[in-house]
């Protein structure tokens, strides 16, 4: 609750100084109009979020019958398809968003739905669940050192200038995509899987942790120097 009031306070202010600073004026609501009226945008809320959820759930029911008749496990289908499938409001709102401008949204809707997820999905799965949430000893040698790489990774590319460049986002596709075929590699077991975590581990990994902490530095410097 403090982490959402303190939020809402900081929008607020930050808010006017993105309007301030690119020259806008807050948009007046005309009372005729009668879309601008808060109980209609919650309405409009509320039916796009639930058509999301509905998109969501035939793909990824969907994708899921077509990945067990591939014969892929439940821990590579959560992480793709299932991942993928109930991402998909967050990518939708986040490429509209982007194309209208509003940069805030776009990038907050991102953090502010991975937080929820490790905190208030987990934490509400676990609460019902009787015996608890069990956690694969691949998850925890893997998977869960992977996301916190990428976590880390995602600190020099915010701090550069505020700013995700669209070279910074087609890394991150790679990258999303590096880690979908390793994780198809792996589960149906094939020849090429180790030769790919070697060249991912002994090159490409290490050349892109050269690449940010360049940036980092750069960005170091360029506000040590300015005024």
């Amino acid at each position: 609750r403090g982490s959402t009031v303190f939020r809402g306070r900081e929008s607020r202010r930050e808010g006017g100084e993105t309007r301030a600073g690119y020259g806008e004026q807050p948009v007046a609501a005309d009372p005729s109009d009668w879309d601008r009226h808060w109980s209609v945008q919650l309405l409009l809320i509320a039916g796009g979020l639930a058509l999301l959820v509905v998109g969501a759930n035939w793909l990824v029911d969907a994708a899921v019958s077509f990945a067990r008749i591939l014969g892929l496990s439940e821990v590579v289908i959560g992480l793709t398809i299932v991942a993928a499938g109930t991402s998909l409001p967050e990518v939708a709102t986040s490429i509209v968003a982007t194309l209208r401008g509003q940069r805030d949204i776009a990038v907050g809707n991102v953090i502010g739905s991975n937080t929820f997820n490790l905190l208030g999905v987990l934490g509400l799965s676990g609460l019902l669940a009787p015996a608890g949430l069990p956690v694969g000893a691949a998850m925890i040698t893997f998977d869960l050192p992977v996301m916190i790489a990428v976590a880390l990774a995602c600190l020099p590319i915010f701090f550069s200038g505020h700013l995700i460049a669209r070279w910074e986002g087609t890394l991150f596709l790679a990258y999303y995509a590096a880690y979908t075929a390793w994780l198809l590699l792996a589960a149906q077991q094939h020849a090429a899987t180790a030769t790919y975590g070697s060249v991912m581990l002994g090159f490409a990994l290490p050349l892109t942790a050269v690449t940010l902490a360049v940036v980092a530095w750069r960005e170091w410097l360029a506000r040590r120097g300015a005024p």
